[in-house]
C-alpha cells in the first residue's frame, strides 16, 4: 500500500510540477550552461548508496570544498539557487527517487556518507527503512539553512543543533509509521508552504498525541533557541565531524 502510494503522488507530482520545473531547469542552465541537476550520492535504506536528483542550486564542483551543511548564506549558493531553495524545488526532483523505488514520499532525509558514519547504534535504525523526502524533521527543520548562517562551522553546527533533534523525530516517526500518518505528513509539509507557524503547531500537537517525550514536542515548536545536545545514543555533545563521543 505504502509503494503504491508512492507511485502514484510522485506520478501525479512530476507531471504537475512540470510546467514550473521546466523554465527553471533552462534558467540554471543559462547561467552557466551546465547541467541543471545535480546527482547527489546518498545513504538508503541498509546503508546501500544511491543517486538523489536534485535540481541544481550551487556553482560546479561545490561539493569538492568538504563542507555537506549548507547555511543560507553559502557562497557557493548561485542567484537561481536561492530561489530553488527558498521554494524547496530541489526537493520536488526528488520525486524521480521516489518513483523508481529509491526513496519514499515520508521517510527520514537521506544524508551523506561521511555524515552516517557518524551515527550512533541508535540512529542506525535511521537506515533501516527507504530516506524520504519528508518527515516530521523536514517540517520542523524546514529553516535548516537559516539556524546554520554565519555558524562559523557549519557541519560541526548541524551535528550539535540540528541533527540530535532530526535523529529523535525521524526515529520515533518511524516507529509511529502508518499509511495515516504519512498522508498527515504530506498534508502538513503542504501546510508548511503557506503557514510554516500552523505547522509547526500541528507537527507539536501529533507528537504530544502520540505519547513524544516533551522535550521533543517543545522542540517542534521552535520556540525557544537550539543548544548543543547528544545524538540519540550519545553521553556528550559532537565536539568534530570525526567522532562522536559514546
Amino acid at each position: 500500500m505504502k509503494r503504491l502510494l508512492d507511485f502514484s503522488v510522485a506520478l501525479a507530482g512530476l507531471l504537475l510540477a512540470s510546467p514550473v520545473l521546466l523554465p527553471v531547469m533552462f534558467l540554471v542552465w543559462r547561467q552557466d550552461r551546465h547541467s541543471p541537476f545535480y546527482i547527489a550520492p546518498r545513504v538508503g535504506r541498509d546503508g546501500r548508496l544511491f543517486h538523489m536528483v536534485k535540481l541544481r542550486s550551487m556553482r560546479i564542483n561545490a561539493d569538492r570544498t568538504g563542507v555537506d551543511s549548507t547555511s543560507a548564506a553559502d557562497s557557493r549558493i548561485t542567484p537561481v539557487g536561492h530561489f530553488i531553495r527558498r521554494y524547496k524545488l530541489d526537493e520536488v526532483t526528488q520525486l524521480w527517487n521516489v518513483l523508481i523505488g529509491d526513496m519514499s514520499l515520508v521517510g527520514p532525509r537521506p544524508n551523506v556518507e561521511r555524515e552516517t558514519r557518524l551515527y550512533t547504534a541508535a540512529e542506525q535504525g535511521l537506515l533501516a527503512v527507504k530516506p524520504g523526502i519528508t518527515d516530521y524533521a523536514s517540517i520542523v527543520f524546514a529553516d535548516e539553512g537559516e539556524i546554520l548562517a554565519g555558524h562559523p562551522d557549519p557541519d560541526l553546527g548541524y551535528n550539535q543543533l540540528i541533527r540530535p533533534w532530526k535523529s529523535r523525530l525521524g526515529l520515533f516517526c518511524i516507529q509511529h509509521s502508518s499509511i495515516a500518518l504519512d498522508l498527515k505528513l504530506i498534508g502538513l509539509t503542504v501546510l508548511a508552504i503557506v503557514s510554516r507557524e500552523r505547522a509547526l503547531a500541528a507537527v507539536s500537537r501529533d507528537l504530544e498525541t502520540r505519547g513524544a517525550p516533551a522535550e521533543l514536542v517543545e522542540i517542534a515548536r521552535r520556540r525557544q533557541a537550539l543548544v548543543p545536545h547528544p545524538p540519540p545514543g550519545a553521553s556528550s555533545v559532537v565536539q568534530s565531524r570525526d567522532a562522536v563521543a559514546v
